[in-house]
């Protein structure tokens, strides 16, 4: 029974480590997704200033607005394409971490169960040795007595 309690013991702790790992990975594909949505906030501050710069002076910055804005019209998209697959895989790591998460709740449970039948053992063992010293005593009692 010791080594069954050890051997959970030991996947209770690679299942925290593992908790923890997809923890550390979810939160990098978190970060990956807030920078992305950074960089397109900025490029839309940046094509407000181009297009200000473009309207202020249309002879010679407005000239070549139009390439500016062709390039960051794929630039967007790119960011939008790299969000859609970063989300996706936050999605996918969500899942694995309430999974890992899962299987580490059912062996913490599995050995509390463990834990709790093993001290119910012990408690009725130390009840019928206490049962047994009270019948002794109260046997010697009477023979005593008579």
């Amino acid at each position: 029974m010791a080594k069954q309690a050890k051997g959970l013991k030991t996947l209770i702790r690679l299942s925290k480590f593992d908790v923890d790992e997809k923890r550390r990975v979810l939160t990098a594909l978190q970060n990956q997704e807030e920078q992305i949505l950074h960089d397109i906030l900025q490029s839309e501050v940046q094509l407000r200033k181009e297009q200000e710069l473009a309207s202020s002076d249309a002879i010679g910055v407005g000239f070549i607005y139009g390439a500016y804005h062709r390039a960051w019209m794929d630039q967007r998209q790119m960011l939008f394409n790299r969000l859609a697959t970063i989300r996706q895989q936050i999605e996918l790591a969500r899942d694995e971490l309430a999974e890992a998460f899962r299987t580490q709740k059912t062996y913490e449970v599995t050995q509390a169960n463990r834990e709790r039948r093993e001290q119910q053992e012990l408690d009725r063992k130390e009840q019928a040795f206490l049962d047994e010293v009270a019948q002794t005593q109260h046997r010697r009692r009477e023979n005593h007595d008579d």
